[in-house]
């Protein structure tokens, strides 16, 4: 599972989610969904403005966790997505 760090480096740093979009010029709901970790993509350029402004490197925001439910079958013949996304 990819997870979305934001919540935690504002905090750590005590900027607001406002305080980010005002540095950044991202739209507030933008970063309202990255901070909850609702998005599904993350525009790259986003990602270098906040890394700019948050003065860290992408993987301090952006982590892969291991899951517990394996979405990825492996198969003698490829590999296949499971049905239960």
């Amino acid at each position: 599972m990819i997870r979305i760090l934001l919540s935690a480096k504002l905090g750590e740093l005590r900027w607001t989610q406002a305080d980010l979009a005002r540095a950044t010029g991202i739209r507030p709901n933008t970063i309202n969904e990255m901070y909850h970790e609702f998005t599904e993509r993350i525009n790259l350029e986003h990602l270098d403005l906040i890394c700019e402004a948050l003065d860290c490197e992408p993987s301090e925001l952006i982590v892969k966790e291991p899951n517990n439910l394996k979405k990825v079958i492996h198969t003698r013949n490829g590999s296949l997505i499971s049905p239960d996304k």
